[in-house]
């Protein structure tokens, strides 16, 4: 296995960066930061200090993740994501430390009660978030932060609570374009954004852009 980084990459002395992991340019890896072997790092990340990715990760380009963040194998981010300080994510749905008996510690390694996590592209996580398995966060989508995210989170809404649930809407500049009366009451409504005006359409929740940046 053999570790590729880019020269243009800059990493903190105390970061320990395992063999097999790919890390691509003008992205910074700060202080205590630990990255296990098979992980990829795209172009223009940062990597907060003291954040743990576990093996066989991968991350898009231009991803920020804050302090003391986890993220555990069977995790995939997308580009452009903005992951916050504190955040966990989780993919065992079973999690033991031993097996029945207790005689024997259960292995590390994934197995059939590993599940994927996938955060899209454009997608924000908030502090102290707490995020399950077998489960998509969507493109451009918010997670309040302190939420528990037990299930998918839709392109474009707005997540909060334990558990998270859809309160809204949110535009790719991050603004709040609506709040839903109750989840999926909203139907056919054009609504513009007041930061930036870019159009979009709703659909019983579904958030459809009119006019993406090309």
């Amino acid at each position: 296995m053999s570790t590729r980084i880019d020269p243009q990459a800059i990493i903190d002395p105390t970061a320990i960066i395992e063999a097999g992991v790919e890390i691509g340019a003008k992205t910074s890896v700060w202080d205590h930061v630990h990255i296990r072997h098979d992980s990829r790092i795209g172009e223009e990340c940062i990597i907060g200090e003291k954040t743990y990715i576990a093996y066989g990760v991968h991350i898009g380009h231009r991803v920020k993740i804050n302090a003391f963040v986890y993220i555990c194998n069977g995790v995939t981010i997308e580009d452009g994501v903005m992951i916050s300080a504190g955040t966990i994510f989780t993919n065992d749905r079973f999690p033991r430390a031993t097996t029945p008996d207790l005689r024997h510690l259960r292995p590390s390694e994934p197995d059939e009660h590993t599940r994927l996590t996938r955060v899209r592209q454009g997608a924000t996580i908030g502090a102290g978030c707490t995020v399950g398995n077998d489960l998509e966060i969507g493109r451009f989508a918010m997670v309040g932060m302190g939420s528990l995210v037990t299930k998918s989170v839709p392109d474009f809404h707005l997540a909060l609570g334990q558990p998270a649930s859809s309160v809204g809407c949110v535009c790719r500049c991050g603004q709040l374009l609506l709040r839903f009366a109750e989840p999926g009451a909203v139907t056919a409504t054009r609504v513009t954004c007041s930061a930036c005006a870019l159009p979009y359409a709703i659909d019983h929740g579904q958030v459809i852009e009119c006019a993406p940046p090309a």
